[in-house]
């Protein structure tokens, strides 16, 4: 009887880790299932007056920085093209503007920010592998340039791509890859196209709408939010194969708070649309911001 008591801690010891070496092994295979994943990464570029270096005194500028992010992701790719090599290299790159550009000239250079490995042979992915940092680097400098000379703040109209857009161009049918969206914005989201106030809900988030709202400076914001449903108007919930990385948002200097109403409204709007996964930074220098980046997409 002794015996058959000391026994059965011995079998339910042996069994527990047998279950715990299984559940490992079923994490590390998702884990690396998530990493063989291919790259389908999309961009979405907020070229309003953000970019103004006249406006905004950042260190380096706000159109400096978005440069260095494209740079960084277009080595980023490579690095992936380096891991599984060239013939089974199917990543995507491709920044978005909208709406597009009325500028032509800025149309025209955009393509260049355009990387589709899946329809490419061997010898056409080398040309692009060789030429992507740069290519992207360039590009992005001209388009900062361009619009900053001609001051035609296009502006980006991201309550309507979400609206419209989003699910086509950036949310790949094929479940071999992975769908990132990265957007760069400085939070206040707004285009002359979307300006519908429901309620409490509205198609963009401005200075006047938080101080409308009570929201500006008020540290009790986030009960404001839940108590009076503020928020973006919801567009759909179908967004659950995509994963959101917002960068660069910066709010006006004497309203720092701003910041954290802007991220609850993002975090509340990308949930109700079941968004996989999503995080949310402040304007920061390129090396931290990088870092940022590695680690969301890692």
């Amino acid at each position: 009887m002794k015996n058959y008591i000391l026994i059965l801690p011995l079998l339910f010891l042996l069994y527990s880790c047998s279950e715990n070496k299984s559940s490992d092994k079923n994490n590390k295979s998702e884990n690396v299932k998530l990493n063989n994943n291919q790259l389908n990464i999309s961009v979405l570029w907020d070229l309003s007056d953000r970019i103004d270096a006249t406006k905004n005194s950042n260190t380096p500028t706000n159109g400096e920085r978005d440069v260095e992010i494209l740079k960084f992701l277009a080595e980023y790719m490579k690095k992936d093209m380096d891991k599984r090599g060239s013939f089974m290299s199917k990543g995507k790159l491709k920044v978005f503007f909208s709406p597009n550009p009325a500028n032509d000239q800025i149309n025209f250079i955009a393509k260049k920010l355009d990387i589709d490995l899946s329809s490419k042979d061997v010898s056409a992915k080398k040309n692009i592998y060789d030429s992507l940092t740069s290519d992207f680097e360039i590009t992005a400098k001209s388009i900062v340039d361009i619009t900053q000379k001609t001051s035609k703040w296009e502006g980006s109209d991201i309550y309507r791509f979400f609206k419209n857009d989003v699910l086509d161009y950036c949310v790949s049918k094929d479940s071999s890859y992975r769908n990132i969206l990265i957007i760069l914005t400085d939070g206040y989201i707004y285009h002359k196209n979307s300006t519908q106030l429901l309620n409490n809900r509205s198609e963009y988030i401005l200075p006047n709408l938080l101080n409308q709202f009570g929201l500006r400076n008020n540290p009790n914001y986030k009960s404001a939010i839940e108590k009076n449903d503020y928020g973006f108007i919801s567009s759909r919930k179908d967004l659950n194969n995509l994963e959101i990385l917002v960068l660069e948002v910066n709010s006006e200097k004497s309203y720092k708070n701003d910041e954290d109403v802007i991220k609850s409204y993002l975090e509340k709007w990308f949930t109700e649309m079941n968004v996989k996964k999503f995080t949310i930074h402040n304007t920061d220098i390129p090396i931290n911001t990088k870092k940022r980046i590695e680690n969301f997409l890692n």
